[in-house]
């Protein structure tokens, strides 16, 4: 009792392991009913093929939105009496809406079975195969033409030598073949690996197989071969399968294989991965979502050697079915399927799954077609979520009235009247530069990969010397309301509004990236669709931010950067208590994974595990532009009472970058973790960036979940409305104010709320037109978006402020160059984007005071408006 009493005492003296106790208790019980115990799948009959007996074997795919079916073998009934047959017809299912079709696609020009297929926007590949007598390097496209509703043939290079029983799959235009066995014994199995580059098809001599290096493991045929991304490029995965080193008649001879290979066509390399729960020979396995392999069927060795015996008593192969996922590298049970289909191919049909025929037990096919769909995880977000997510957000619009009836001029709406705190300021500037993304694309992008990314945002604190004793002075000195000031005073009012425009077409296009992705993100967070989620953040940033100005902006920055941090802190927590081994177990998964990393010593500017050189450059180039040539940043600077308070505004963004930094890459870290130790509470039906928010709603307790949510869209508000005030700041002082368009300042204010308004209306449109699931990473697509616009802005800026020489003429032809060198890059090249910004700075530059030097140096007066000419316009200051 006494050992009882004492364990209770140290319990409550310690609140904080209690409350601890009591969230995570809250989250079980919260998420108890999300062990997504359901069948994953969803099995729908299609009509039948028009054979009773169906096929084994067929070659099948999807082309010109119809699926052929060619080819196959099958037995006579009474199937134990009679030999295999070989067949040539081809089949072709149509579809109008949900009325599917069989219609006769002629024949093949010869009887073959048991190939590899891959559909293609071409036609459906057909590669190898055989029949009764010999084994086939044959390769050719099925074509279906809708119009007069034929299949046309097209011959393809040949393999490097026959084959089959193999599996193919396809990346980007390139085909690969894995496995296969080159005679009719399974004894001939092969470790081959082949790829056929369909973007050669025009180049002489050079379209033809490429033999690749084979996985190190054993030979096999009847193997899976199925392609997904897995958090860094898109891979080759080689399942399963068999082989034999023996007479047929001897079990010993035959081994049947659980192992699973991955090749990186990056890298070239191999690596092995989990092995599969049970050998799945001959089966049916197909990509779904971003990281998710669908096995939905195949043969098992348990009756292998009973099947003469059992003969039509034969149960079939079973009806387990599996889902693989590429970045935790686990398998989970995905249901039961009707009837395991084995020696078929399972193909995509739009958003459907389609498997036709098959072997349904030895011997005996089926003409059965199956539609398979992948089901969504249940889930209600709840009323008190609700009232939770809908009272934060209101908060903020209030904001935004009480902030109204305070703003008596643009002075007040453009900078606050110069008396924000500068800790509010700093909050502002954090909150405007990481936002959303930092909630949603930075754990995604930690969880998918590793911490090469995070070495950034350690830049930040660099970048910020420049920011306060180099840029931010220049604003101070000039009194500028827009950043582009400068140029017109540096340069011209061309460049200006050159600059200006620049920025205005990046924040509209930024607020839609946002927003969109964010809302794709959300998704899965409430039952708010994309669309809602969108308009949803608009409106409401349209609402506090055209009432309000900047001020309202700054103070739900602030308010949003505690609420960031609090629910970034919670969900950290929940995530590594909720990993196996807790703590331990979370740095022991992580660990194991390499999901510390944080450098790549490789030299390669394209590769998808991005160099340490490509982050150090770029984030530098990025963070530059952003503090230098950013309205959104520079107009901060202005809220201030003074230079000093600015500069402490500047530090306080630099140092919260670096907390920020590990709470969310660890939460990024700790998701991995946590779903590799409950992979069964992971639905396929998501994307990486989505994975957070998805945590957020299914793992978190009631009331917290609604909470940590309303931080997630406050966090793109943030970025939403400081791009609306920025924006038509940039707009109203650099395009209205030089042309007199207003004659007196409440015209300008009244401009000012207009534009805030419009700017706010075109991005959220923007918005809904880019919501777009197919995007794998938000992060990766605001990184093209900065690098786009501000590399070049950064640019003039640099030459502006470095040179004395460089003329306006000169700077408007760095501009322009830089904007052409930018699309090129974005367009044409595999140049990672995180270097885009840097190219932009780099190529202005240089182009820039090259044309300068071409040019009759210009008479303007530049005291102070260089690095140079500082110190006449500090003694002339004195005197």
């Amino acid at each position: 009792m006494e050992a009882r009493n004492s364990l209770y005492d140290n319990h409550a003296k310690n609140p904080m392991k209690r409350f601890l106790k009591i969230l995570l208790f809250l989250a079980a019980v919260a998420s108890a009913h999300q062990a997504i115990a359901q069948e994953m799948l969803s099995w729908t009959e299609l009509p039948p093929m028009p054979d009773e007996l169906g096929f084994a074997g067929p070659f099948a795919g999807v082309h010109n939105d119809a699926m052929i079916v060619a080819g196959g073998a099958n037995f006579p009934k009474p199937v134990w009496d009679n030999d295999k047959v070989w067949h040539d017809r081809i089949f072709v299912m149509t579809r109008d809406g949900d009325d599917y079709a069989w219609k006769d696609g002629g024949r093949l020009p010869r009887a073959i079975a048991y190939g590899a297929s891959v559909s293609t926007p071409d036609g459906v590949v057909c590669i190898g195969g055989n029949d009764s007598q010999a084994t086939f390097d044959d390769v050719f496209v099925l074509s279906w033409d809708a119009t007069s509703e034929r299949v046309t043939r097209t011959e393809y290079p040949s393999l490097p030598k026959p084959c089959a029983f193999a599996a193919a799959t396809m990346i980007g235009e390139v085909i690969y073949l894995a496995g296969g066995q080159s005679g009719q014994s399974l004894e001939t199995a092969m470790t081959n690996f082949w790829a056929l580059d369909l973007s050669k098809k025009t180049s002489d001599g050079e379209f033809g197989w490429q033999e690749l290096p084979g996985w190190p493991g054993p030979p096999r045929a009847l193997n899976l071969t199925v392609s997904q991304h897995n958090g860094y490029n898109d891979c080759v995965y080689v399942i399963s399968g068999r082989n034999q080193d023996g007479p047929a008649d001897e079990p010993s001879s035959y081994q049947f294989l659980r192992d699973v290979w991955e090749f990186n066509p990056s890298s070239g390399a191999w690596r092995q991965r989990s092995d599969a729960p049970r050998c799945w020979m001959a089966g049916t396995s197909i990509k779904y979502g971003q990281s998710h392999l669908l096995v939905l069927g195949g043969a098992t060795e348990e009756l292998f050697f009973q099947s003469d015996a059992m003969k039509d008593d034969h149960p079939g192969f079973g009806n387990e079915t599996a889902a693989y996922h590429t970045i935790t590298d686990t398998w989970v049970s995905a249901g039961n399927n009707p009837v395991t289909q084995v020696t078929t191919t399972a193909v995509q049909w739009g958003e459907e799954i389609i498997v036709p025929t098959g072997e349904v037990r030895p011997r005996t096919r089926t003409p059965n077609v199956y539609r398979v769909t992948v089901r969504r995880t249940d889930h209600s977000f709840g009323l008190v979520n609700y009232v939770v997510l809908f009272s934060y957000l209101a908060s903020m619009v209030g904001v935004g009235v009480y902030f109204a009836r305070k703003n008596k001029n643009t002075d007040d709406f453009f900078r606050g009247g110069s008396h924000i705190p500068w800790w509010a300021a700093g909050c502002s500037i954090f909150a405007t530069m990481l936002s959303s993304l930092t909630f949603t694309g930075i754990p995604s992008k930690a969880y998918a990969q590793d911490w090469v990314y995070s070495i950034g945002n350690f830049m930040i604190p660099v970048v910020a010397i420049v920011a306060v004793f180099v840029a931010m002075p220049f604003f101070r000195r000039i009194d500028a309301t827009s950043a582009y000031e400068y140029l017109e005073k540096r340069f011209s009012r061309p460049v200006r509004l050159f600059g200006s425009a620049s920025f205005t077409l990046f924040h509209l296009f930024r607020m839609a990236v946002v927003m969109s992705l964010t809302g794709l993100a959300m998704a899965v967070a409430t039952p708010l669709t994309p669309t809602q989620s969108v308009l949803l953040m608009g409106v409401l940033s349209i609402l506090y931010c055209t009432m309000g100005g900047v001020e309202a902006v700054i103070w739900t920055d602030t308010i949003q950067t505690l609420v960031l941090f609090g629910g970034a802190l919670l969900a950290i927590v929940l995530l590594v208590m909720g990993t196996d081994g807790g703590l331990g177990g979370f740095l022991t998964a992580a660990d194991k994974a390499d999901k510390f990393q944080i450098a790549n010593l490789h030299l390669s500017p394209t590769s998808a595990q991005i160099a340490l050189w490509v982050i150090v450059v770029g984030a530098i180039g990025q963070n530059l532009s952003s503090y230098t040539a950013d309205q959104a940043v520079v107009q901060r600077y202005m809220t201030t009472a003074d230079q000093k308070l600015a500069a402490r505004s500047i530090w306080t963004n630099a140092v919260l970058t670096i907390p920020s930094t590990l709470l969310f890459f660890g939460i990024g870290t700790a998701l991995f973790a946590f779903y590799q130790s409950n992979p069964g509470r992971l639905d396929p039906t998501i994307s990486t960036d989505q994975v957070f928010p998805y945590f957020i709603a299914h793992e978190m307790p009631v009331g917290l979940a609604g909470l940590v949510v309303a931080g997630v869209f406050a966090a793109a508000q943030s970025t939403v409305s400081t791009s609306m005030n920025s924006t038509a700041t940039a707009l109203v002082t650099d395009f209205l104010r030089p042309f007199n368009v207003c004659h007196c300042d409440s015209g300008y204010l009244t401009a000012a709320r207009g534009l805030t308004f419009v700017t706010g209306v075109i991005g959220t449109l923007l918005g809904l037109v880019f919501v777009n699931p197919e995007i794998k990473s938000l992060f990766d697509t605001f990184l093209v978006v900065i690098g786009l616009f501000m590399g070049v802005l950064g640019g003039l800026f640099v030459l502006g402020g470095t040179t004395t020489r460089a003329s306006s003429s000169g700077a408007m032809t760095g501009a322009l160059v830089g904007a052409a060198v930018m699309f090129s890059l974005w367009k044409f090249t595999a140049i990672n984007g995180y270097l885009y910004t840097t190219c932009g700075i780099t190529t202005c530059f240089i182009v820039g005071y090259l044309a300068s030097l071409a040019s009759p140096k210009s008479d303007r007066d530049l005291s102070g408006l260089t690095i140079h000419t500082l110190r006449a316009t500090e003694m002339r200051t004195t005197e």
